[in-house]
């Protein structure tokens, strides 16, 4: 028993030892959104990433976990009014609620370059499990020579799940769209 026990172990040190870490490249990453207003136009939208991160033990990423934090105060939708209202506790209560957290559990790949990322998304003090589109752009090398990676995630999510706006849907849209890119290199 004590044989077994001291291979699994050293396997799982071996599992470790080979996990790559890579951090997002912030000036080409961001998370998009759209909404749909006075169900007429798409509003669009931004927030800055604070921090990203992915870990992966395979070439294909097919067990990559990623880890995403936003920052609501950097809420962008080229109106500064529509901004300064979506901070407030109208909607994401920036003050109470200052960061989106996203916090993967799963990343299937379901064809060539196509997955399923899942994972807990925490908005508004409230926590979900969302399911994202997700396509890996490629992998290169970047003019320092560390390998880069990029993603691109989309999905949906209805926004007063999260407690995010009591305005109603004929008004502002409970469904938002999300896109996500990110750009990640190899630490």
């Amino acid at each position: 028993m004590k044989n077994v026990l001291m291979i699994v172990g050293l396997m799982a040190l071996g599992f470790t030892a080979t996990a790559q870490k890579w951090s997002v490249d912030k000036a080409h990453s961001k998370v998009g959104f759209s909404v749909v207003h006075l169900m007429l136009s798409d509003v669009e939208g931004s927030f800055k990433i604070s921090d990203a991160t992915l870990t992966a033990t395979k070439d294909d990423f097919s067990d990559a976990q990623f880890d995403l934090t936003a920052d609501v105060n950097s809420v962008f939708t080229d109106v500064d009014r529509r901004d300064t209202h979506l901070k407030s506790a109208d909607f994401f209560d920036a003050a109470k609620f200052s960061t989106i957290s996203f916090k993967s559990n799963s990343f299937k790949k379901v064809a060539d370059r196509k997955y399923k990322l899942t994972g807990e998304l925490t908005m508004h003090g409230v926590t979900k499990l969302v399911t994202l589109d997700g396509t890996l752009n490629g992998v290169s090398t970047n003019k320092a020579g560390k390998k880069i990676a990029g993603f691109k995630f989309t999905g949906t999510l209805n926004r007063t799940a999260f407690g995010v706006g009591s305005m109603p849907a004929a008004v502002v849209g409970e469904e938002i769209e999300l896109k996500a890119n990110g750009e990640f290199v190899q630490n």
